[in-house]
């Protein structure tokens, strides 16, 4: 069954004007679920957020549609909505399809990345060498890749990406701790963004992949770790 935790005690009540609400409630939920106040199992009840938010249920059900879409909810029968797991058994196949998605879309944004660009990343970069606050360091690198990959022409490609860094980001805010990662070297993404940075695309999509394929090794191990307890 769902938790069952009361939206309100989560999420404050405000009056919302009908032509903003889809989109501040969306906005409202997913930093909600990635900071952990909704966890996952939650049950997301449509009338319970139409009624804290003054709006029809409309458009909470198209909020909650984008959140599905970004697999921060699962729609379940009997159930409705409920707060999507965190990465787990399909970690490995995850970060196969991020080698793919991702490294096509640093081929197609390297060449057009901007001096402006590069110092956005490079500043990612130094506050991930100096932040501790887990949550602060997962936003920071899902920042930083999408930086790089921001001049990609498709459109659907960075939606992808996007919604599967967003997963990566809620699994890090919880497990870096236990992961025994408390601080992250940051050798790959410098000389990931030194190579963007030299428009080098097939070196830079070299590091993208050992990075990518380095964080899946370690989430796995963790997982086989955590199941053998």
């Amino acid at each position: 069954m769902g938790n069952k935790i009361k939206l309100s005690s989560v999420l404050n009540s405000e009056q919302l004007l009908p032509h903003l609400a889809r989109g501040v409630i969306e906005e409202r939920v997913r930093s909600a679920i990635l900071e952990g106040r909704l966890p996952p199992g939650t049950a997301i009840r449509q009338q319970e957020l139409a009624t804290l938010y003054g709006v029809s249920r409309m458009p909470v059900r198209e909020a909650l549609r984008q959140l599905e879409a970004q697999s921060l909810l699962n729609v379940e029968l009997h159930k409705g909505a409920v707060v999507a797991p965190l990465i787990g058994e399909d970690a490995a196949d995850a970060y196969d399809l991020r080698v793919l998605l991702e490294s096509e879309a640093l081929r197609q944004s390297i060449p057009l990345l901007t001096a402006q660009d590069i110092a956005k990343a490079r500043s990612c970069i130094q506050q991930l060498e100096n932040e501790t606050r887990h949550a602060e360091i997962a936003r920071l690198n899902r920042e930083l890749h999408m930086v790089l990959y921001s001049k990609a022409a498709n459109h659907k490609l960075l939606r992808l990406i996007d919604n599967e860094l967003m997963q990566e980001e809620r699994f890090l805010r919880f497990h870096l701790s236990s992961m025994g990662l408390g601080k992250l070297t940051q050798d790959d993404h410098t000389a990931l963004v030194d190579a963007a940075s030299a428009k080098r695309v097939s070196d830079a999509i070299a590091v993208l992949e050992q990075h990518l394929n380095s964080a899946a090794v370690t989430i796995r191990r963790y997982l086989d770790s955590q199941r053998s307890h």
